[in-house]
């Protein structure tokens, strides 16, 4: 099976592998043909354009179909591997079954393993008991002998994904566990001959404590060489990893190397081989450099083979060391013997290696930098590759330079640079030659390494076999051990045990201390181990991520090779892309355009909201108009209403600012949209352009492929010449090719070698590769195998943890038996202390009574002379002796009877104990039987559970397989549909009268079908279906008969007989009216009128009809062919539908109803069969039926052409053929039906036997619910005997309280009887001493026995009090169990009402089955019959009816038969019930008897009290009350006769219900033996039902028992009464008998006593039996309650899965509740900032109120000042200062004369001279002073204001004029009128808006008046005070529209705070005037 399996998988992997090459090499040719394609269509585009595009063209076609072809097979494969794939699932089917058995052949030698095991243990067990001094093997080593075996056993295989590895795996672990099975046997004959040696040998424990010693020492040694073993391996795997690393690189460094090598050895072959010529005029510099070039890769060369030669001889050196190393280890294994030396040498072995270590690095770093060196050998190798270019560039200009040179005939320097190139390629093969020498030295040198690397591990694997040896004997060493310690510890405890208590305790604990240290050691060594195989698997995963990192290198490889390809591909796809690109360039214009417009819509969108919210704005604004109106007509005042009117004439201000921008932004927009539409109007000409230029560049094109044809022409024209040219070269060239060859030859030769060399290397390379391939293979299988021992590892663990645990409780055992004998020891101490008691008292009453031996010799002796004086003096002394006898005859005679009577109430009570004991062994056993009884039950109830699922099973399937018979019964239908319609297409409906009878049939058949089963209505229906079958095809063979019949006849009569035909179907159609002369055939007769009818209309059409006859014909023609097709294809339907059933029958043949199926499956076949041949015949008939009309109508007419009679007899013809295939159709047809007749008489046996299973199966139904129902009567039953026997516990314990009651009243009575006799002492007389001294020491010993009958009654008042408190725990433990059981039997009777629920909602499912098969039955069935009603003829479908009448009628026989068998087992099962009632009330008639017992024992016990009563009474000294006694002896004795004849009476009533049980058993073994198949779990049921009745008669015994024992004690006590009577008279004669007797009761007491201390002893047994019952019970009560936590556990690990998607829908919620209180937290934060907004709202407004108010003042006060600056203005117009002009004249004066014209203009200037008037008058120096002076003094003026002047101007006179005059216009500016007071509050920002609108409102006269008027008023200013500290009068910007100067000769900016801005025009600025005046 392997070999076939692994020869299908290596065919399969050829196959496609073979695809894959074919592949590759198909994608390898596409993708250098697109290459050479384009490389071609580069270099050919320029000469030949047309002949290259269609060749393109042509390319093009061909790499398309390529293509499709390419996709046909990428399919193909699909399929195949789909294909492959399905097959590997059989074949892993197969592996998987085959695995299976592997599995249980494992389960088999596991079994034999645990067997040998246990012999094993067995026979260590025998050699302890041998070895019990000597200590001998324990059974830890056979643990560790075989806990490697088992851990084997773990790899049990779980995956799903098996492979032919597994297999093999598999089989290697079978060989494993059949090597340990061997080895486990020879351990087994090993540990016998030990235990035969050891019997022989004696103990020898000399020098224990110094082997205990060594082995420590031993341990500890190879603790710590195994740690340092493991410290090795660890460092060693690191370097491994680390030179396997550097290995690959060196070995991917080299493969790139031989590559570039390769590319440019094949680069130079193809210049050789194409330019071969032009080699030989190269330049002499590029020669030279070659030559350095070869120089320097030659000393480089060198350089590198001296470093290979260092590295070889490091690695000899490292060699030589490894060699050292391996003597160290061998010298060292010869030491391993000595056990106390180990540890110094494995310190050394710890040196060495890391010194090994060290130079292992060393040498990985020497290493690494040869790496390095190789790295800078490779830029070298770059270089190289540069010049080669350059030798490409030399051969093209060579090539050039060829067609010059030609003439000149230079062969000796072609010679010599032949020669030259020779030489260099030789160096470079030599240098090749010796890089591949250096390689292989290499790969020698790391073969070496890796063959010591394995010399290593193999020394690492045989220490670590010495570490598992050494393991074992530790083991071993631990074992014996632990068995010394147990010996010498069992010995001192027995020791300790004999001498003293106290010592026991502590050994104990010593003991108990010793074994948890052991544990914590054990577990310490267990922790290591886990530890170092943590640090394993460490180490193995990062060996596996290596790997996986060397798979995603080859993958990345792999890409980068795909990508090319895909590169390649993308060539050709770029050449589609350009059409492509400029469409959708043209696409995303008109994308821009639909943007642009989506963009205007919206901003027309934007604008319209902005308008809505404009007309909401000033809604508002009406609204707030309104308001104010109403507020303005509430306030009266006018001022307030203006400053409301302000305020909103403000806000409309701002209003129509924004709707200013707003517009201005509409604009924009606007401009933007008309910028976007221009552009789009742009982009469409863009296009437009685009497109006349793809038009004018296809022109182009056309007119260029014209010219360059034109061109072509002229370059054939050329061609010519060149061509006689080129014949001319080619003489030269062939003379020049001659000497040529030769060189090419050489060259040749040479090339040979090299290509042979680089072969040899490759195959060299090749070999390697396979070498390092199965290194791999090799790692992975070291990997596989480390993993395997991991996991065994892992198991060994878990064994070893588990045998751990079974250690520990086991010890926990012994410390609980070893507690159990401390406290019997205990017990048995103090029983030793009483017994010692005991026998001391024994020894001092034997002591006392030789004593009192002796006193009664004496006192008889006195009593002798004593009666001898007393007869002396009686004659002296008559009346004193007469009172003195009595009295001590009266004295001795009550001692007497208090004796008597003290006995007797000692052996009652002593009776009465052992009748307690009896009754609580008794009910002991009871308790332990219904104990077992009800294990017996809940074993039943299991079987019954695991009966009620296999039921369920089988229940599911029968839903399944009838599930599957409804469908195909709807697809059934589904197809009848189809025909139905098909053929209500044709044929009209015949009869419907035959519907009726059918469905009367089918009624019938659902009754049955109630009744059964659906297989027997299925089967029924079928088998109708098919007779109904048979019948059409027996009604359509008729009918084809006589219409070949009718067509013969029209043959032969032809025309003229066609009208006879007609008037035979007339009388036809009559003969059948008379026929259909009974009711129901109504419909029938009016259905053939209408024919009748109808054949009248159609004479009348007769003409219309011949016309059509012929096309009909060939439409009925190809209408056959059709249907001749369709019954194929419907045979080809059948036989995939019967291999489907087929499959189907094998699935479900576990069922047991396969016969059933396959008869299910071949009716329907053949009914399919039948429906395709009906579907044929009628519609043949059908066209025959056509052909008769038309022809008879025809033929009534008259009137018909030959032709067409012609026409008909051809038809004839081929109909006759078509009749003869129909008849060879129907012979066939009719073998079917007789195979059918067949199959239909086994269809029905099987019927029969399927019907016998159907009722087998009720009756063990019914059976199973009858033993179900006495089950639970049975547990009923048994509650009542647990409440009976709480109830005689209850009772009992009432009679104990008795017990103590009459015991109180015997001890007040002895209380009492004591002061008695002492008083009767008193009485004695003086003078009889001797007579004192008698009565003295008969007092003694009276009082002596009656404290010892004291003690004894104590002793015995303890026994009762345990005895009751035995009792109290009896019945708390009965009442638990009986809680126990009751919730038991709640669960039970739950479980059994999800049963009973399970059922009911299965037979309910079950019912809407049957209904739904019982509609689509009927759905079958009518439309059968409709098919029927339209085909048959009525004779026959009678007939048919018939036969299913008389078929059914027999069925319905059956039905019967099995109802009356139904009844009859019925009968049986309450008979059966009816035995189970009777035996019910016997058991409950013996309960009953056993209660009336129990009653008697009761007043049996209370006759015994009357007894003792009497005895008392006797005490008194009556003799009347013995004859009272006597008579009570005699009403016993009555009583006695009476229970004798109540227990005969009891006996005969037993005898007959035993002859009943066995009379009703007989009955139930008979029953037994019909229901052997399906009854198992019923004979258990009456197995226990048998046991019951057992225990019941066991009871009877006891209780028989009992009544003999009663009887005993009755005459027991009458031979008490009868020796009582006898003491009474002989009690004067008899006293020194009754103290012998007395002595005699004495022994029997003790006797007693030790009796009742074995009692005691026994009763302790039972109470320990009890508690291991207990404890029992508490199992089975903790594994009830992990079942039911194990259920809990799997509910709560669902209610968490549901808790945890509760909690993170809850942490989603809460996580939107986050997002919405932060959401919150904004509205409200936003809200709080309005709120705030709208207080500093209030204030700002109240604000604006007070400075509106402030402004009013303000406005006031300006109206005045304008009205004065008016008056002033009006004033001063046309005057001149005086003090100015002063100030002038005298400056004129203090200045120089060179300067002083400079005064007179400036003088001018101001008084407003033009310039060449003011040069004319400084012309005329003379005259001019005149006249000015003259103007001057006659123009001044009398109303000058006065200025006052300043201190500034007293230093005037140093200064020039012109500096004064500066002076003096700043003093003037200044302003000195006081302004307005106002708080800071009422001020206005420095920047605020409203200032500049006020000033545009005034009036300049106003503002010429504040400017002229303001420069007084700066003085009272406080925001102006000082000049330092308010404002710099220089501007710091220094640079403004007027340029630098002073803040006040500018007009009044924002920097300083105004309430009214007076700004000065630029042309009136200061700065500008005194620059004119400087000009000037």
């Amino acid at each position: 099976m392997s070999s076939w399996l692994g020869g299908l998988g290596s065919g399969l992997g050829q196959s496609l592998g073979q695809v894959g090459g074919s592949l590759a090499s198909l994608s390898g040719q596409i993708s250098n043909f697109t290459k050479d394609m384009l490389m071609e269509g580069t270099e050919e585009v320029e000469e030949l354009p047309n002949s290259r595009r269609k060749e393109i063209e042509a390319i093009h076609a061909i790499l398309r179909s390529e293509n499709e072809r390419l996709k046909k097979v990428c399919t193909d494969l699909e399929e195949k591997h789909e294909a492959s794939e399905l097959q590997i699932k059989q074949l892993s089917t197969s592996y998987r079954n085959q695995l299976q058995q592997k599995e249980v052949e494992i389960s088999h030698l596991k079994a034999r393993q645990s067997a040998l095991q246990d012999q094993l243990l067995k026979l260590q067990s025998a050699a302890q008991s041998v070895n019990s001094g000597a200590g001998s093997v324990p059974a830890t080593t056979a643990a560790s002998s075989f806990s490697y075996g088992i851990g084997h056993h773990g790899s049990a295989f779980h995956d799903d994904d098996m492979d032919f590895g597994d297999i093999i795996s598999s089989q290697q672990e079978i060989n494993r566990l059949s090597n340990e099975v061997s080895r486990l046997e020879s351990e087994v004959g090993h540990w016998r001959h030990i235990a035969q040696i050891s019997k022989a040998q004696g103990s020898n424990s000399s020098d224990q404590s110094e082997i205990c010693k060594l082995q420590n020492i031993i341990k500890e040694l190879k603790q710590n060489r195994s740690q340092e073993i493991d410290d090795h391996q660890h460092e060693m795997s690191v370097l491994q990893n680390a030179h396997q690393q550097k290995l690959t690189e060196i070995t991917r460094r080299h493969r790139e190397e031989l590559r570039d090598y390769e590319e440019r050895i094949e680069e130079l072959e193809n210049l050789l081989q194409q330019d071969g010529s032009g080699i030989a005029v190269t330049d002499h510099s590029k020669i030279q450099e070659m030559q350095k070039t070869i120089q320097v890769l030659q000393t480089e060369k060198v350089e590198s083979i001296k470093k290979t030669e260092e590295l070889e001889d490091k690695i000899k050196g490292i060699s030589k060391k490894l060699s050292s190393a391996e003597n160290d280890r061998d010298v060292l294994k010869k030491e391993q013997e000595r056990l106390n030396v180990e540890n110094r040498q494995i310190i050394k072995e710890c040196e060495s290696l890391k010194l090994e270590c060290g130079k292992l690095q060393s040498y990985a770093m020497k290493q690494s930098d040869t790496v390095t060196e190789k790295e800078r050998i490779c830029p070298q190798r770059t270089s190289v590759e540069e010049e080669v270019l350059r030798l490409q560039q030399a051969l093209s200009d060579a090539e050039n330079e060829i067609m010059r040179l030609s003439n000149l005939n230079q062969d000796n320097s072609l010679a010599e640079d032949n020669l030259k190139l020779k030489m260099h390629v030789q160096g470079l093969e030599k240098e090749n030659s010796l890089l591949s020498q250096e390689k292989e030295e290499l790969q020698v040198s790391l073969s070496k390494l890796s063959n010591d690397y394995e010399v290593i591990k193999s020394t690492a694997t045989r220490d670590m076999d010495l570490d598992s040896e050494l393991h074992d004997l530790r083991l071993n060493l631990e074992a014996k051990e632990q068995e010394l310690k147990q010996s010498i510890t069992e010995k001192e405890m027995l020791i300790a045990e004999l001498e003293e208590l106290d010592k026991q305790n502590q050994e104990a604990t010593k003991h108990m201390i010793l074994i948890k240290d052991q544990l914590s050691k054990q577990q310490n060594e267990g922790d290591n181990i886990i530890s170092k195989l943590k640090e394993d698997l460490n180490d193995e995963k990062k060996r596996v991520h290596q790997l996986e990192d060397d798979k995603m290198n080859i993958t990345t490889e792999l890409d980068m090779q795909k990508e090319k390809l895909i590169q390649s591909e993308l060539v050709l796809s770029d050449l589609h892309l350009t059409k492509q690109k400029l469409e959708d360039k043209v696409e995303d214009l008109v994308d821009q355009l639909n943007k642009s417009q989506n963009n205007n819509v919206n901003i027309q969108k934007e604008n319209f909201e902005l308008k809505e919210r404009l007309k909401q704005n000033e809604e508002e604004l009406s609204r707030i108009r309104d308001k104010l109106t109403q507020s303005l007509n509430q306030d009266s005042s006018s001022s307030f209403k203006d400053d409301l009117l302000e305020e909103r004439e403000t806000e409309i201000r701002n209003l129509k600012q924004t709707l200013a921008k707003i517009e201005q932004l509409n604009e924009n927009l606007k401009k933007a949209a008309f910028d976007l539409k221009m552009e789009n109007e742009k982009l469409v000409l863009a296009c437009e352009d685009v497109r006349h230029q793809l038009e004018e560049s296809i022109a182009g094109n056309n007119q260029i492929s014209l010219e360059k044809n034109t061109i072509v022409e002229a370059l054939k024209m050329e061609k010519g010449q060149l061509e006689a040219e080129l014949c001319r070269a080619e003489k030269r060239l062939l003379e020049e090719a001659s000497k040529y060859k030769q060189t090419i030859e050489e060259l040749s030769n040479a090339r040979s070698l090299s290509t042979s060399a680089l072969q040899l290397e490759h195959e060299r390379l090749i070999q390697l590769n396979q070498e390092k391939d199965f290194e791999i293979a090799q790692l992975k299988k070291n990997i596989e195998q480390m993993d395997i021992d991991h996991k065994e590892t892992k198991k060994i663990l878990t064994f070893s943890l588990e045998e751990q645990k079974q250690l520990t409780q086991l010890i926990n055992e012994k410390e609980i038996f070893i507690e159990k004998l401390k406290e019997r020891s205990s017990e048995l101490q103090e029983e030793l202390d009483k017994h010692t008691q005991a026998l001391r008292k024994n020894e001092n009453l034997k002591q006392t009574l030789e004593e009192k031996d002796r006193s009664l010799g004496s006192m008889k002796e006195e009593n002798s002379h004593l009666k001898e004086e007393l007869e002396r003096l009686r004659e002296q002394q008559s009346r004193a002796a007469l009172v003195a006898e009595p009295k001590t005859l009266d004295c001795i005679t009550e001692l007497e009877s208090e004796v008597s009577q003290l006995n007797v109430i000692k052996d009652s009570l002593e009776e009465e104990i052992k009748h307690h004991q009896k009754i609580i062994e008794d009910q002991n056993q009871s308790k332990m039987q219904l104990l077992q009884s009800l294990q017996e039950q809940k074993k039943e109830m299991d079987e019954f559970k695991y009966q009620h699922e296999q039921m369920n099973v089988t229940h599911t399937q029968l839903f399944l397989e009838k599930d599957e018979e409804i469908k195909t019964l709807q697809k059934m239908i589904e197809e009848i549909k189809t025909q139905r319609h098909e053929e209500r297409q044709d044929i009209q409906t015949e009869n419907s009268d035959i519907f009726q009878e059918t469905k009367v049939q089918s009624l019938n058949i659902e009754n049955g079908s109630e009744k059964h089963d659906l297989s027997k209505a299925e089967t029924e229906k079928l088998v109708k279906g098919i007779k109904e079958r048979e019948l059409e095809i027996k009604l359509l063979n008729e009918k084809n008969i006589s219409l070949t019949k009718q067509i013969d006849q029209l043959s032969k009569d032809e025309v003229g007989k066609l009208t006879q035909i007609i008037q035979q179907k007339d009388l036809e159609i009559q003969a059948l009216t008379a026929r259909v002369s009974s009711p129901p055939y109504t419909q029938d007769v009016v259905y053939h009128h209408q024919q009748l009818q109808a054949y009248a209309v159609e004479r009348e059409k007769l003409l219309a009809v011949l016309n059509e006859k012929t096309r009909e014909n060939s439409h009925l023609k190809t209408e056959y062919h059709k249907m001749m097709d369709i019954v194929a294809a419907k045979e080809a339907a059948l036989i995939k539908l019967q291999d489907e059933n087929k499959k189907l029958s094998t699935r479900f043949e576990s069922s047991g109803q396969d016969m059933f199926r396959e008869t299910v499956q071949n009716l329907s076949r053949i009914i399919r069969e039948k429906d395709i041949e009906i579907d044929a015949l009628s519609q043949k008939c059908q066209t025959l039926v056509t052909v008769l009309q038309t022809s008879s109508t025809g033929n009534e007419a008259g009137g018909v052409n030959s032709k067409q009679f012609e026409e008909l007899l051809q038809e004839r013809n081929k109909l006759k053929q078509q009749v003869k295939k129909m008849e060879e159709w129907k012979q066939q047809v009719m073998t079917t039906v007789q195979n059918m007749q067949r199959e239909s008489a086994q269809l029905q046996e099987e019927l029969h036997q399927l019907q016998a299973q159907v009722s087998v199966d009720s009756d063990n139904n019914s059976k199973l619910q009858v033993d179900y129902t006495g089950l639970i009567q049975s547990y009923e039953q048994n509650e009542t005997k647990l409440k009976n026997f709480g109830q005689e516990l209850a009772q009992v314990q009432h009679s104990i309280g008795q017990l103590c009651n009459t015991k109180d009243l015997l001890l007040g009575k002895l209380d009492i009887i004591s002061p008695q006799l002492s008083s009767g002492s008193s009485l004695t007389s003086h003078s009889t001493e001797s007579l004192k001294t008698v009565k003295a020491d008969a007092l003694r010993e009276s009082s002596q026995e009656i404290e010892e009958l004291r003690k004894s009654l104590q002793e015995k008042d303890e026994t009762i009090r345990t005895l009751q408190e035995n009792n109290h725990r009896l019945s708390d433990s009965v009442a638990a169990t009986s809680e126990l059981e009751r919730k038991e039997h709640e669960q039970a009777d739950s479980e059994i009402k999800q049963l009973k629920e399970k059922q009911d909602i299965l037979q309910k499912s079950l019912k809407e089955k049957d209904l739904l098969i019982k509609a689509k039955s009927d759905q079958l069935l009518s439309l059968n019959e409709n098919f029927t009603n339209k085909v048959n003829e009525n004779e026959l479908l009678r007939q048919a009816v018939t036969n299913l009448k008389e078929r059914t009628l027999i069925l319905e026989m059956n039905i019967r038969e099995l109802k009356e068998e139904n009844e009859k087992i019925v009968e049986m099962s309450r008979e059966k019930e009816t035995e189970y009632q009777a035996l019910q009330e016997t058991n409950m008639k013996f309960s009953m008897m056993l209660r009336e017992r129990e009653f008697e024992c009761h007043s049996l016990k209370e006759k015994a009290l009357a007894f003792e009563q009497l005895l008392k009474e006797k005490e008194q000294g009556k003799t009347g009350e013995l004859n009272q006694l006597l008579n009570a002896v005699k009403s016993l004795q009555e009583k006695t006769v009476t229970f004798q004849k109540e227990r005969d009476q009891v006996m005969l009533a037993l005898k007959q219900k035993q002859m009943e049980n066995t009379a009703a058993q007989n009955e139930v073994q008979h029953l037994r033996d019909k229901e052997l198949r399906l009854n198992q779990e019923l004979e258990r049921l009456r197995n226990h039902l048998l046991e019951t009745e057992d225990s019941y008669t066991r009871e009877v015994l006891a209780a028989e028992d009992r009544e003999a024992k009663l009887r005993k004690r009755v005459t027991v006590l009458e031979e008490k009464l009868v020796s009582s009577s006898n003491a009474m008279e002989n009690a004067s004669h008899q006293a020194s008998l009754q103290v012998e007797s007395l002595q005699e009761q004495l022994n029997i007491v003790s006797k007693q006593r030790d009796e009742t201390a074995l009692q005691l002893s026994m009763s302790q047994e039972q109470v320990k039996q009890y508690a291991l019952s207990l404890s029992n019970l508490q199992m089975v009560l903790e594994h009830f309650q992990q079942e039911e936590k194990a259920m809990y556990s799997a509910e709560l690990g669902k209610n968490k899965q549901l808790i945890a998607e509760w909690k993170k829908k809850a942490e989603n919620l809460e996580e939107k509740l986050l997002l919405l209180q932060e959401r919150l937290d904004e509205a409200n934060a936003a809200l709080d900032s309005a709120s705030r907004l709208t207080e500093q709202l209030d204030l700002k407004e109240e604000q604006m109120e007070e400075l509106k108010k402030q402004n009013e003042l303000q406005q006031e006060m300006l109206d005045d000042v304008q009205k004065k600056l008016m008056n002033l203005v009006n004033s001063t117009e046309g005057k001149v200062d005086k003090i100015l002009m002063r100030n002038l004249f005298i400056g004129h004066f203090h200045t120089p004369k060179n300067q002083r014209h400079e005064v007179l203009r400036l003088m001018g200037s101001i008084l407003g001279i033009k310039r060449e008037e003011m040069e004319q008058l400084l012309n005329d120096d003379q005259g001019g002073v005149t006249r000015w002076m003259t103007g001057w003094l006659g123009g001044g003026s009398k109303s000058v204001p006065n200025t006052p002047l300043r201190p500034n101007q007293q230093s005037v006179l140093n200064s020039s004029f012109s500096e004064l005059f500066v002076k003096f216009l700043e003093t003037e500016s200044h302003p000195s009128v006081p302004p307005a007071k106002l708080s800071v509050r009422d001020m206005k920002p420095l920047g605020s808006p409203g200032r500049g609108k006020l000033d545009t409102n005034r009036p300049e006269s106003f503002k010429d008046s504040a400017e002229s008027r303001s420069g007084r008023r700066t003085d009272m200013n406080p925001f102006l005070a000082p000049r330092s500290a308010a404002v710099p009068l220089i501007n710091p910007a220094g640079l403004g529209p007027s340029g630098p100067g002073h803040l006040l000769l500018k007009p009044i900016s924002d920097v300083l705070p105004t309430f009214t801005p007076l700004p000065v025009l630029p042309d009136n600025s200061a700065g500008v005037v005194l620059k004119d005046l400087l000009k000037q």
